[in-house]
C-alpha cells in the first residue's frame, strides 16, 4: 500500500508539471527570443485602439506577471469578458521594458482553455 501511495505521488507531480504550461519569472527570460506557451488566468484586459489590446495575465496592471500585447485587427475578440478565463498564448517570449510579454497578432496564437 505504501508503495503504491508512493507511485502515485510521483506520477501527480509529474503530471502536473508537464500539464501546467506556467512559467516563473526565470524561466520566462530564460526562454527569451524562443516560442513558447503560456497558459495562466486573465486578470484585467485594456484596449487602447482597435490595433492594440493589453492582456494582465497572473494579476492586474500594475502587478502582472506577463502581458500579451494583441496587435494589428486580425484578432477579433470579447475582450472583457476574457477577464477571470484561463487563455494559452503562444508566441515569441520578450520583454518590454523589463517585463515578460508576449506579442499577438494571428488568431491562433490564443486558445480559450
Amino acid at each position: 500500500m505504501r508503495k503504491l501511495i508512493y507511485c502515485l505521488l510521483i506520477f501527480g507531480a509529474f503530471y502536473s508539471k508537464a500539464s501546467a504550461q506556467t512559467f516563473s519569472a526565470d524561466d520566462f527570460k530564460a526562454n527569451l527570443g524562443k516560442t513558447k506557451t503560456l497558459c495562466d488566468v486573465v486578470a484585467s484586459v485594456r484596449t487602447f485602439s482597435d490595433t492594440l489590446t493589453l492582456i494582465n495575465m497572473g494579476g492586474a496592471y500594475p502587478d502582472q506577471k506577463y502581458t500579451i500585447a494583441v496587435k494589428g485587427d486580425k484578432i477579433k475578440m470579447d475582450w472583457p469578458s476574457l477577464e477571470g478565463k484561463n487563455i494559452c498564448v503562444t508566441g515569441v517570449f520578450a520583454l518590454h521594458k523589463d517585463r515578460p510579454e508576449i506579442v499577438a497578432t494571428e488568431p491562433k496564437q490564443i486558445e480559450l482553455k
